[in-house]
């Protein structure tokens, strides 16, 4: 006879890890919701994350089903709604706030920002905005099998570094940094933005700037990486 294997906490095989109290009173706002944001959104939802915050002013299209992990009944729906259901089917405990528009000054955000927009000028812009105010800083960058995340901590020590990665936007490679993408490269990305906003909830040192290449198995530590992404 078959026996259900039933955990009533499900959070006890994570809970020396990311302990739930670090978890509670932090809201978490994920600026774009594509390729890598949504697995972002996903992620902190499936780790206990209280409170989320989506912005994003993009529709749902069939290529994003392939490549973002939306389904086949998000189509045409905003970014942001499909992704807020997703999180509620899976915990519907978890305070979700949408946005459907592009980030604006207007709009507050929480203790923790992840930045997964697909241009460095909106990278730039996003960071003057809520440098000042953010307690964590993630920027999540994606071309092809490339992943690249960037850390910034308050009290922001690395301002000046993390600045110079925001290079002019003529000498980003051309195209948008999803348009070659796989949903596994997204999932891997935002594995390693979880990994630094766990390890900052722990209060242990981040990596302020890593970049994966999957092709080539490389896996490079800052100071000083190449600007490819």
């Amino acid at each position: 006879m078959n026996t259900l294997n039933v955990t009533t906490d499900r959070f006890k095989r994570q809970s020396d890890l990311i302990p739930a109290a670090r978890l509670s009173h932090i809201t978490a706002t994920v600026i774009g919701v594509g390729a890598i944001g949504r697995q972002v959104a996903l992620q902190l939802a499936a780790i206990g994350t209280r409170q989320i915050q989506l912005i994003d002013f993009d529709t749902v299209e069939s290529t994003n089903i392939t490549t973002q992990g939306y389904r086949d009944q998000d189509l045409g729906q905003s970014k942001v709604d499909a992704t807020a259901r997703a999180i509620q089917e899976l915990d519907d405990s978890i305070q979700v706030t949408v946005t459907p528009d592009r980030y604006r000054v207007s709009v507050p955000v929480g203790e923790a920002v992840f930045c997964c927009v697909d241009s460095i000028s909106a990278r730039a812009a996003i960071w003057r905005s809520v440098s000042s105010h953010c307690q964590l800083f993630v920027d999540g960058r994606m071309l092809g099998e490339v992943i690249r995340v960037l850390s910034v901590a308050a009290p922001h020590n690395d301002n000046n570094y993390y600045e110079s990665t925001l290079f002019h936007q003529s000498e980003a490679q051309t195209g948008r940094c999803t348009a070659q993408s796989t949903i596994y490269t997204a999932n891997i990305a935002a594995g390693l933005i979880l990994h630094q906003f766990t390890r900052w909830r722990r209060m242990l040192p981040l990596d302020r700037d890593i970049t994966l290449s999957l092709l080539a198995s490389e896996l490079i530590l800052g100071p000083d990486p190449s600007r490819e992404i």
